[in-house]
């Protein structure tokens, strides 16, 4: 049997079969959930959250989807819309993780995959230039990196020209590669 594309299943979705989201969570949820994970800083009940909004959106919001377009960018540009909602809301401030959000905290068997991948010494100073990132670099940086999106998606996604992406990319990958060196540097 032939698997049905992203596309397929939400035109199904559009045409009221619900087992058709069912699909698509089961096939997104872990990347979109790595995703919002990095977004947030390794906030990973802020991911978790954010995640679950993101199919309810898709969900309520099917009808502004239109067959055929890419899936995908279409998903993560209302992940990565809502995660900037986030962070612009007034009451929301930006921090580092608490000490209760520790990766190296947490029971082995609740650990996510980007939790043990965190755990390797040069792995989480990445994350942490990674998080010191402005929003719009660290999106593109993590679309590209961590979730293998070509240009051409990232700009979809984000609904901006490639021009931008490649922009964005490159002065984010300039800052991890400064941040890098300046803490190879210290003693």
């Amino acid at each position: 049997m032939q698997l049905r594309s992203d596309e397929e299943l939400a035109r199904g979705i559009q045409r009221g079969r619900r087992d058709d989201l069912t699909l698509l969570v089961e096939r997104h949820h872990s990347p979109l959930l790595g995703f919002l994970y990095r977004m947030a800083g390794g906030d990973r009940s802020l991911a978790e959250d954010l995640v679950q909004e993101t199919f309810v959106r898709i969900l309520h919001g099917i009808h502004h989807y239109d067959y055929p377009r890419p899936f995908k960018p279409w998903l993560y540009q209302i992940a990565a819309n809502l995660a900037r909602d986030h962070y612009k809301r007034a009451d929301t401030r930006r921090t580092d993780s608490l000490p209760e959000d520790d990766v190296s905290l947490r029971p082995a068997d609740e650990m996510l995959p980007e939790d043990v991948f965190l755990l390797n010494s040069e792995s989480r100073q990445v994350a942490a230039a990674i998080r010191q990132l402005p929003a719009h670099q660290r999106e593109v940086v993590i679309l590209r990196y961590y979730q293998e999106f070509s240009l051409a998606e990232i700009a979809d996604a984000l609904d901006i020209p490639i021009g931008t992406v490649k922009s964005r990319l490159s002065i984010g990958l300039n800052r991890l590669r400064t941040a890098w060196l300046e803490q190879e540097q210290e003693p």
